[in-house]
């Protein structure tokens, strides 16, 4: 308890001399813990677009692609903003298959590969590896990015699962710490 009092001191130094001494202990433990939880959340996102990225460059290349690393990498990497990833892998993989074989069927295998990848996401990878990244059931990561989205929008897609990060921390601590 020590250690993590001395450490919120260093984390949190201009924040704790702002607060009024009865809630300093609460609102650092709140704060060390969402930190913690959003730090699980930017490692499982990181994890999540290795992935993602693995499977476009596996997916292209075994569709003949010549550019499949820097294509499938470059996706992977912009893949952590909701749907710009796939759609600027898809739009350079079809121009780079059509120029590559001059067969527009080919574009087929880049959307074949692109559709899987996000089946994966949504389906596998954002439930399991951020859900567990950040405490929440894999059920309760696909509801709140769909209330993002259908609440915020594009801004609501991309700061839902951190927000629900934050709220979980937040419910978790009311649940453990309210009325007996």
């Amino acid at each position: 308890s020590t250690q993590e009092s001395d450490r919120s001191d260093r984390r949190f130094p201009l924040c704790r001399d702002q607060l009024p001494r009865r809630y300093v202990d609460t609102v650092t433990e709140l704060a060390c813990e969402t930190d913690n939880v959003l730090g699980h959340f930017l490692r499982g996102q990181g994890l999540v677009m290795l992935v993602l990225g693995t499977i476009y460059i596996v997916g292209l290349w075994l569709a003949g692609l010549d550019l499949a690393l820097v294509i499938g990498l470059g996706a992977g990497i912009v893949s952590f903003v909701p749907y710009v990833g796939v759609l600027s892998g898809v739009s350079f993989a079809s121009l780079a298959m059509l120029v590559q074989t001059g067969d527009p069927i080919q574009v087929l295998w880049v959307f074949l590969v692109f559709g899987i990848g996000q089946v994966m996401e949504q389906v596998v990878l954002q439930p399991l590896l951020l859900g567990d990244a950040i405490g929440l059931h894999p059920v309760w990561v696909i509801f709140a990015v769909l209330a993002g989205g259908q609440l915020f929008g594009f801004i609501g897609v991309l700061l839902a699962l951190p927000t629900a990060a934050v709220l979980a921390v937040l419910v978790r601590y009311g649940v453990e710490n309210g009325p007996r």
